[in-house]
């Protein structure tokens, strides 16, 4: 029979008992506002009893004694070769962090060269630190010295009423509650609690949550050989109770979340919990359907969720009173007390990367706490990450391959359209080309449903006359406006600045100022106009920013209520929708030739996993992909839908360059609102590196300063520096020297980046 879960915040840890005057309870103390420390106070009798290691404490912080905020990372019961400071307050009724997440922090403090007090702040969601969903709420009650009195006391009728109510009650009771037993109005209450006949309490207290909707439980899926020995795989994994990383390579439409479910029943029959993760909030709400489908109770945490909302999913996992956890990167520091199992769908997704401090990477965070919790790991995707694949090939995680879609149904022809021979063909006009439009009408005219991918939102690209040359760019950002038609503005992207779009060129008085690019509402626009029989619905970032908005309109696309869906990247990956017979990727080349050297393996993602979008049902289906490369080496390996032969032309270019996953890279951008004060800042700091060089191993080097390919962003100039070595722990200790010699001058900043995943 499963052991009954015992909750985080079961605290059995023994009071501290000060002997004299020379031994302290002494707090070590990080606070996030302020990197610096840790730092020691000691603990007042009075606080004792109420402190434990990961509550947030209030204590004066330097000479002026100014109120900081912190968390306590350690207790030890000492005597102190100083005098100390003391903690004014303990803010937390309980412990916000286990032991292990507190020692995950430290170890990310460490690794991405952060500070520790910043990393902390990033665990625990702001909902939970400020207890939203609960109001202080006061409760009376009567002592019982005074309740032995009653024979003495002389009282009004209604004044009676309500003290025998209370004195009878149980539990306290709240003013309301106790005015409605009593049938009396608030003036007899306050009236006792003046005379000292009551006593009262404050405490917090959470809000009544609306009933979940029930779900009916789906018996599991019979599984095919593949899906069997992946199975296999990891519930070996989970009997040997160790901790072991299992890549699950499988093709698109090849039944993964299927075995990670019946994975997971089996850690759940065993009491304990899942965290499984997925890449977008667009596939949360699909990923979370089918888990509750299975389930029952399943806590989802990403970024759309409200406060409350949040607050309210971290209790009950805390409380063991939910199985399974799904949610976006940040799930991964769910406050499971019996973790089983960690799963990471999609695990090369870009998104796993939080791009803000504390720049951590979800799978490599998840690997960590596996590790120190001793429970599997299981990646999965049908693209793995190079960096994946590496450690896979080399055996130092296992590799399990599932090559065949269920039901043996074929993967869907894909086939390119060269777009250099489409331009020179004058019948050719717009986005579409004659090839995917006839493709269209067939799928469309068989009752089949169409996907369409275009990586630019907005109407077109840029705005650019046609007279002089002239570019309109964000005056923050040196980057070209993209058209919106909906407001007829010109947008950047990045910072969301925002203008009315000239009629004229502000350079040359030109009339005729002209829209170049195409972006995804101007395809919506051209898809409406060539196919007005069907219904179209575009996913971008512009139209799914209000919460639900991406299970609506998905909801749709399911029920057939839009035969087209068109959109960025979040309709490439992770949908499952049976019906859909053709996927049409308008340009291939978007991201082809960015200045990153993961640009080959992000456009063979997205291309394969867009592919799979189709040919899930019996109708099969097929794929267009429009290029001006058809013979880039990826778009080759994309088109066979063949992963190996990707890795095996690209891995030994990433060796030859020094490039992961054969050596490691931390990438430092200085950004500054002058240039010239940013770039000497960078020069310095290029310096300071040198001189700690030492430590590193042959074959590394430090490449830079030099303008980061968007060298001017938000109104501030950046400059990029990149170390790069074999020796990971090497690389931090010299930026790591470097950075705590040289302060960047005022409104200058430095970005401290381990392993970047974005290069610009």
């Amino acid at each position: 029979m499963a052991q009954p879960q015992r909750t985080l915040f079961d605290t059995d840890e023994p009071a501290w008992e000060v002997d004299d005057a020379t031994e302290q309870c002494v707090a070590t103390v990080v606070i996030p506002q302020r990197p610096i420390g840790p730092l020691d106070y000691t603990v007042p009798a009075e606080l004792v009893e109420r402190l434990a290691v990961g509550c947030r404490v209030r204590v004066p912080l330097g000479r002026g004694n100014r109120a900081a905020t912190g968390y306590c990372v350690a207790l030890e019961h000492r005597t102190a070769e100083r005098r100390l400071k003391a903690i004014d307050e303990v803010v937390d009724a309980r412990s916000l962090f286990s032991p292990a997440i507190l020692e995950l922090t430290r170890w990310m403090a460490d690794y991405y060269l952060c500070p520790w007090g910043q990393v902390l702040d990033a665990v625990v969601p702001a909902g939970v630190r400020a207890e939203a969903g609960r109001r202080l709420t006061t409760f009376l009650h009567v002592p019982e010295e005074i309740a032995a009195r009653r024979g003495e006391l002389k009282l009004a009728r209604k004044q009676a009423v309500a003290f025998d109510h209370l004195a009878a009650s149980r539990q306290p009771l709240t003013p309301v509650e106790l005015a409605t037993a009593a049938d009396c109005t608030q003036a007899p209450i306050t009236a006792l609690r003046r005379k000292g006949l009551v006593r009262s309490e404050t405490r917090r207290v959470a809000l009544e949550e609306s009933p979940a909707a029930t779900t009916e439980i789906e018996a599991p899926l019979e599984l095919n050989p593949d899906q069997r020995a992946a199975l296999d795989h990891i519930l070996a994994a989970l009997n040997a109770g160790e901790h072991e990383t299992i890549l699950v390579h499988g093709v698109t439409g090849s039944g993964k979340t299927e075995v990670y479910i019946q994975a997971i029943q089996e850690v759940v029959g065993f009491g304990r919990q899942a965290i499984v993760l997925v890449p977008e909030i667009s596939l949360t709400p699909q990923t979370e359907r089918r888990f509750r489908s299975r389930f029952g109770k399943v806590a989802v945490l990403h970024s759309h969720l409200s406060d409350v909302e949040r607050h309210r999913q971290w209790q009950k996992i805390a409380a063991g009173e939910v199985a399974v956890v799904v949610g976006a990167r940040s799930a991964v520091f769910a406050p499971t007390p019996q973790l089983g199992l960690i799963v990471i769908d999609e695990e090369h997704e870009s998104s796993f990367r939080q791009e803000s401090a504390p720049r951590y990477h979800a799978r490599e965070v998840a690997r960590q706490r596996a590790r120190r919790e001793g429970v599997p790991l299981v990646l999965g995707s049908a693209t793995p990450s190079l960096e994946s694949y590496a450690r896979a090939q080399a055996q130092d995680d296992r590799l399990v391959e599932m090559p065949r879609r269920i039901y043996d149904r074929p993967l869907p022809a894909v086939v390119t359209v060269d777009l250099r021979t489409e331009r020179h063909d004058r019948a050719s006009r717009g986005a579409i080309s004659r090839p995917l439009a006839t493709a269209m009408e067939t799928a469309l005219r068989e009752g089949g449903q169409v996907i369409l991918l275009l990586n630019r939102r907005g109407f077109s690209t840029h705005i650019q006359c046609p007279a002089c040359g002239f570019v309109l760019e964000c005056p923050h950002c040196e980057i070209a406006l993209t058209f919106h038609r909906q407001h007829r503005s010109a947008l950047c992207h990045y910072c969301d600045y925002e203008q009315p779009t000239p009629h004229r060129c502000p350079e040359c008085d030109y009339e005729g100022i002209e829209h170049f690019g195409r972006g995804t509402q101007r395809l919506e626009a051209e898809v409406q106009a060539r196919f007005p029989k069907y219904a179209a619905l575009r996913m971008d970032a512009d139209t799914m920013q209000r919460p639900g908005s991406h299970a609506a309109a998905l909801d749709r696309f399911r029920h057939g209520e839009v035969q087209i869906l068109l959109g960025t990247q979040m309709i490439a990956k992770g949908l499952d929708f049976p019906n859909v017979t053709l996927v049409g990727v308008i340009n291939a080349d978007v991201a082809m030739h960015l200045p990153d050297f993961r640009a080959a393996e992000r456009t063979f993602q997205l291309i394969t996993q867009v592919a799979g979008r189709t040919g899930r049902g019996e109708k099969g289906g097929r794929v267009l992909v429009q290029t001006g490369h058809p013979d880039h080496p990826a778009l080759v390996a994309a088109v066979r839908h063949d992963y190996l032969a990707f890795a095996a032309g690209e891995l030994p270019l990433r060796k030859k360059l020094g490039y992961p996953p054969f050596a490691h890279m931390i990438r430092l951008v200085a950004r500054g609102p002058l240039e010239a004060v940013t770039a000497a800042f960078a020069a310095e700091l290029v310096n300071r590196l040198k001189e700690e060089d030492g430590r590193l191993a042959a074959g590394a080097r430090i490449v830079g300063p030099a303008p980061a390919p968007l060298a001017k962003l938000r109104g501030e100039y950046r400059f990029a520096i990149q170390l790069q070595g074999v020796e990971a722990a090497a690389l931090r200790e010299v930026v790591a020297g470097a950075t705590a010699e040289v302060a960047p001058p005022d409104d200058v900043h430095l970005v401290v980046d381990v392993d970047p995943l974005d290069m610009l």
